[in-house]
């Protein structure tokens, strides 16, 4: 399935990339729960491998999975001089890595809405080795000044409390996250706004939202293999 935003907008997607969570807190969240280091990380759905270099920092081994070419090109440049990741062209759904071989999966912002993407959730099992985590990233709808957003823009979406049940019941945890989009200029954040939602609704966002910086809660799953 086509990526609403960052396929045709990846330019405008890296203003967003650059604008979340200036904190931290995701990363430290993720770290404390399972350390990466020395391990094999695979980024599930990359993009442009804006994250590739982060884990790279101390991995032993990080692949970049994407099914978009021309993203794949970008992930690939962005990487070319860190010895330890590959970029490699693939789906959720048939990643394109043999049985057992991954310690920590990260997809971020690829899987949310839960129903849906059972033969994704399938695939970790078979690449993740026993004792690996898998990490998930998703909006959390119920709360924040995003979370409205994001429920005005998408009212024909799963509420959240069947997105938790979908997620519960395949022995997903939920950890909270309050972090924040803070964006260097406020034309930055109005173009994210316009890939980032309907048109009506983005432009009800820009007109009632003042400055760069905005509230934003998500919701950690994570797994253990």
């Amino acid at each position: 399935m086509k990526s609403p935003n960052i396929w045709d907008n990846p330019a405008t997607y890296e203003l967003e990339n650059r604008a979340v969570d200036p904190d931290g807190h995701l990363e430290a969240t993720m770290r404390a729960q399972c350390d990466w280091t020395g391990r094999h990380v695979v980024d599930l759905g990359c993009g442009t491998g804006f994250h590739l270099p982060l884990f790279a920092r101390s991995a032993g081994a990080v692949t970049g999975v994407e099914p978009h070419p021309d993203l794949v090109a970008i992930a690939r440049r962005r990487t070319r001089r860190v010895a330890n990741v590959q970029v490699l062209q693939g789906t959720a759904q048939a990643i394109p890595l043999p049985d057992r071989c991954v310690d920590l999966v990260h997809v971020r912002w690829a899987y949310f809405f839960g129903p849906g993407c059972e033969p994704g959730l399938a695939e970790l099992d078979r690449v993740v080795r026993r004792g690996g985590t898998a990490f998930i990233i998703d909006n959390d709808p119920s709360r924040s000044t995003f979370g409205r957003w994001f429920r005005r823009g998408y009212p024909h979406l799963p509420p959240p409390e069947v997105v938790e049940r979908f997620w519960s019941m395949r022995g997903w945890t939920r950890t909270p996250i309050d972090m924040r989009w803070v964006f260097e200029e406020r034309a930055d954040f109005e173009a994210v706004v316009r890939i980032e939602f309907p048109p009506e609704a983005a432009q009800a966002v820009i007109d009632e939202h003042d400055g760069v910086e905005v509230d934003y809660a998500v919701n950690l799953w994570s797994r253990r293999f």
